[in-house]
């Protein structure tokens, strides 16, 4: 199983959900990769089994507008039948970027392999488990 960890983050809250989902896929035996948004092609989506995405709220409970959102918007169509994972974090709102993403997921044919795991702030160690298991759900 080849599977990938793709995420922004702006406070560096989202890239320590980012290693914990990488070191669960690791743990469960997976080939794991970890990059940041900007370092991912269209090309390379194509490579993996299973993929984590992770980006935090912002603005008004909406993926990054200038990086991640037109990254993610042009790998959509190339997520169908593919196992993917959300994770983020946010500092306000009740995760209604979260329940939007996962919808954008499912109607781009991909399964979801969990709900999204979400975090107020810094992942603490609740958070960082739950990471952990989504890393382990995509690699199964």
């Amino acid at each position: 199983m080849k599977t990938a960890v793709i995420y922004w983050s702006g406070t560096g809250n989202t890239e320590k959900m980012a290693q914990s989902v990488l070191e669960g896929m690791k743990k469960a035996g997976a080939e794991a990769d970890l990059f940041t948004i900007s370092e991912v092609s269209a090309d390379m989506i194509t490579a993996y089994d299973a993929i984590a995405f992770g980006c935090p709220a912002m603005g008004a409970e909406v993926l990054e507008e200038s990086e991640f959102d037109p990254a993610f918007t042009s790998f959509e169509s190339l997520l169908a039948d593919k196992k993917i994972g959300l994770f983020g974090s946010y500092g306000w709102g009740d995760g209604t970027w979260m329940r939007d993403w996962e919808q954008r997921v499912r109607d781009a044919g991909a399964q979801l392999v969990a709900d999204g795991v979400i975090c107020l702030n810094e992942p603490d160690a609740a958070a960082e488990a739950e990471c952990e298991d989504l890393g382990a759900k995509l690699a199964a």
